[in-house]
């Protein structure tokens, strides 16, 4: 596999590769705040939780990895994020299907994720793009990707038929390897604060 499936530590959290015993804990992630029921996101419901993971964990095998959130403070899991549509070829992927507990949220947990995830995908794997994908009307998830220092490459107009049956323009955004230097910097700054 072009990207190693491993647990990665960081300072305020650890991303453990997803794996069925983490879906009670992220029952309880989810329900603190149901994110689901945004009708712009694509959060699991607690019922679907298992499921969820299953087809995530199936996708592993595909070269995808997904990651249960563990906050290092409380020692709870409190979301999960992922590369999929991993193209090693090309060496990019997306970094996506992120979500998080509502007591988690505006703090170093996204913020360190992002700056994990990227620096395996940048210093290890030598990725030469990624890319983040979301709804056009998803403004917290735009500005949040916009706050790492990904540039908007464009939007695809009726890109996906969401579950509800209502159609999803996605925002493309995208940070090179050019600009991770800068994007490291900037998000090691953000940490530090």
């Amino acid at each position: 596999m072009w990207i190693k499936k491993q647990v990665i530590e960081g300072q305020h959290v650890v991303l453990e590769p997803l794996c069925l015993t983490h879906v009670e804990a992220l029952i309880e992630a989810v329900n603190d705040g149901e994110q689901w029921k945004l009708w712009f996101a694509n959060v699991p419901t607690p019922e679907s939780m298992e499921q969820y993971v299953a087809a995530a964990i199936s996708q592993m095998e595909k070269g995808n990895i997904a990651y249960a959130v563990r906050h290092k403070e409380s020692n709870q899991i409190v979301g999960t994020t992922r590369y999929y549509a991993v193209d090693s070829k090309n060496k990019r992927t997306l970094i996506g299907y992120t979500w998080y507990a509502n007591s988690v949220r505006r703090t170093a947990v996204n913020t360190e994720c992002k700056y994990l995830l990227l620096k395996q995908l940048f210093e290890q794997t030598k990725a030469i793009a990624v890319e983040f994908h979301t709804h056009v009307k998803n403004d917290a998830s735009r500005a949040a990707i916009e706050r790492l220092g990904a540039k908007q490459d464009g939007i695809l107009r009726n890109h996906q038929i969401l579950k509800d049956g209502t159609i999803r323009d996605t925002v493309v955004y995208s940070i090179i390897d050019s600009e991770w230097s800068t994007v490291r910097e900037k998000l090691l700054t953000k940490l530090c604060k």
